[in-house]
């Protein structure tokens, strides 16, 4: 028999794929549960926005149709949102879809990208699928003053040479939570190569409440080597329709759209998306209730005696002082899905999304059981 292990790709042998948070139907099958919480994907609790649920149902109707490859409508609302022009914008089955339209359009074997230490799964994965080196910068220690396991732009910015053609970072960062303030950010990326293009991932920028937060937008009409990416799963719950998008300059979005795979974002998501944009009323009530979930759990890990990365995102991650692994196995069979994160090289933590505050509760009191036995 044919041994295709020997006939793939440059790295694919050496790829671990991404592991998704444990379906709550998964488990209850598995464990006979039922009334099961997940706070493992950082999705929002208050589920999907209303505006976008309605939007989406009218269309179910036309789905023997493909979509609108052009994202037109969408495409036009959010260039109104952010001052730019259709030319300016990318739609991607999420923003995840973007990010690897970069990685195809940027990097081959030969060429570098870099990244920070405990930053998202992905982007080792997008680079060593395409054939490229896997560049990562050590993050600040867990003893930082300010910004514990964040990022180290100067670190970053030492890994950067002639042969660098991407360099990924998250603000906030997942799985952390950590963030970069605007000064320092600014400079980092004015101070790259022009032939680098950064790709700023705001996946969770909805729900920064930070004075001294970036806006990447902002900078596009400044660095035309910048990719914006923003999604539409977390604040707004569109997660499970799969919608996101990159923001650049024209000439960027031409070049990255040319490895874009067609139809890649389904009609109901592109009226999701376009009616979410108009649920103020909801993305208000979703960051309220995230922002009082961060000081529920916070407070909680700290009565608890455990050290947790501060965090500006919709999750925290907390340090267990024994295998985190173990951790979540003892709060699946309670019905309680968090995210181990040995993946990211911290095998002693877990990732817990904010939940409504009853389920912060629920998952408080357990974890205070497994952590006691």
């Amino acid at each position: 028999m044919t041994d295709f292990s020997t006939c793939t790709a440059p790295g694919i042998n050496r790829l671990n794929p991404y592991v998704p948070g444990k379906p709550i139907d998964e488990l209850e099958r598995e464990l006979g549960l039922s009334e099961t919480i997940k706070l493992a994907s950082n999705e929002n609790p208050l589920g999907p926005s209303p505006l976008g649920v309605e939007a989406a149902a009218r269309t179910i109707a036309g789905v023997n149709q493909y979509p609108d490859d052009s994202g037109y409508r969408l495409k036009a609302r959010l260039g109104e949102k952010y001052g730019l022009k259709p030319q300016q914008l990318l739609l991607g089955a999420g923003s995840s879809d973007v990010i690897d339209m970069v990685a195809r359009t940027f990097l081959s074997p030969g060429s570098n990208a870099v990244f920070s230490r405990y930053s998202f799964a992905m982007y080792p994965i997008y680079t060593t699928a395409a054939g490229a080196e896997c560049r990562v910068a050590a993050a600040y220690p867990p003893d930082h003053e300010s910004m514990p396991y964040g990022h180290d732009l100067q670190a970053m910015a030492k890994l950067v040479d002639g042969d660098t053609r991407v360099v990924f970072i998250a603000n906030p960062n997942n799985p952390t939570g950590t963030w970069l303030r605007v000064g320092e950010l600014q400079r980092f990326i004015q101070d790259l190569p022009e032939h680098v293009v950064v790709v700023l991932d705001e996946a969770y920028t909805e729900y920064v409440t930070e004075e001294d937060f970036p806006d990447g937008v902002d900078w596009l009409a400044t660095f035309p080597n910048l990719v914006v990416t923003r999604t539409f799963s977390k604040i707004y719950g569109l997660a499970g329709l799969r919608i996101g998008y990159g923001m650049a300059s024209a000439a960027l979005v031409d070049l990255i759209g040319r490895v874009r795979h067609p139809f890649n974002v389904n009609a109901p998501a592109l009226a999701a998306a376009e009616a979410a944009l108009d649920d103020e009323e909801f993305l208000q009530q979703s960051r309220d209730v995230n922002t009082a979930g961060l000081v529920q759990l916070g407070s909680a890990f700290t009565a608890m005696g455990l050290a947790w990365i501060p965090s500006i995102g919709n999750f925290l991650t907390v340090h267990l002082g024994r295998s985190g692994a173990q951790v979540y196995q003892h709060l699946l069979e309670q019905g309680i899905i968090v995210r181990p994160v040995a993946n990211y090289d911290l095998p002693e933590h877990i990732r817990v999304t904010v939940g409504t505050q009853v389920e912060n509760q629920r998952f408080i009191k357990a974890l205070q059981e497994v952590l006691a036995a």
